[in-house]
Order: C-alpha cells, then sequence, then structure tokens
C-alpha cells in the first residue's frame, strides 16, 4: 500500500481469548475472503497475548468481520497506525542478547539440557559457538541461537 493513498486505512485491535490469538487471525482471513470484506492485513505477535492485529478502511468492517468468530471478544475502542506496530512487524534476532562469556542451557537437539559456555555469537547466521561444561575434551559446537536458554550472563574481564 502507497503512504500516498487515498483510502487511508487504519490499525484496529480485537481483543481474543488468550492463546487464541492464531485461530482468531485464520477465522478472520477465512471471512473475509468468503464475504469479500476490505480487511487488508491480520497478524497475531506472538509478543502481544490476547490480541490481534487488523488493517482495515473503518471499525465497521472489523465488527462485521469478527462477529461470527470464536474467541474473538471485541473491537477495542480507537485505532493504531502502521507506525504504532512496526515493532511487532521486524524479525528479532534470536542471537540478541547473547555475548560471549555468557552461560547458556541448551534447549532442544542430542545436547538438551547440556550447559555450556558462549564462545563465539555469529548474528549474521543466527548462531553460537558453545563449549560443553561437562565434556572430557572441550570441543566447540555450533548451535542455532534459538535452541539456548540464558542462564548467566558474564561480565567480560
Amino acid at each position: 500500500m502507497s503512504e500516498e493513498s487515498e483510502d487511508e486505512s487504519a490499525i484496529f485491535v480485537v481483543k481474543t481469548t488468550a492463546n487464541q490469538e492464531r485461530s482468531v487471525a485464520n477465522m478472520v482471513a477465512q471471512v473475509t475472503r468468503k464475504d469479500k470484506l476490505d480487511i487488508r492485513a491480520v497478524i497475531a505477535p506472538d509478543e502481544l497475548k490476547g490480541y490481534v492485529l487488523v488493517e482495515a478502511l473503518d471499525s465497521a468492517t472489523v465488527e462485521q468481520a469478527i462477529q461470527r468468530v470464536p474467541h474473538a471478544k471485541a473491537l477495542v475502542k480507537g485505532q493504531s497506525s502502521i507506525d504504532e506496530i512496526t515493532h511487532f512487524l521486524t524479525p528479532k534476532p534470536t542471537v540478541t542478547g547473547i555475548t560471549e562469556g555468557t552461560i547458556i542451557e541448551i534447549t532442544s537437539g542430542p545436547f538438551k539440557g547440556e550447559k555450556a559456555r558462549v564462545k563465539r555469537v555469529d548474528e549474521g547466521h543466527e548462531e553460537i559457538t558453545v563449549e560443553l561444561f561437562d565434556a572430557v575434551i572441550p570441543i566447540p559446537i555450533t548451535i542455532r541461537g534459538d535452541t539456548v536458554r540464558v542462564l548467566k550472563k558474564e561480565e567480560k574481564v
């Protein structure tokens, strides 16, 4: 959508039952296609529990879309702009906050449950290289950043 569009759409917030955000978003999308409503986008950001964001020209269109959708409780009064929700639209790197020396626990894969110290962080590939604590010989292994949980950040000396 271009910025100079005459029919400026807005972002409307729909309150949902907790943990039903994705199903509500999918059903709103289905109703939109079936009833040929002018809804431009529907998103359910992971960080926004209990809410779904809907881009449309007016609130009446959103009300019409959610009236028969289970778990869609109500339309929150007012509207937002694209600028207010852009932080939900940009992906966050999985290695953010992980630095060399950080102590982590591996949460999946063959080393699940093992604790390790971060030796190198590759933000471009979203991978980290770690050395396991319980290994007889410290061998560096490279794993994806989303398969770890930070236990302790260590100050570099």
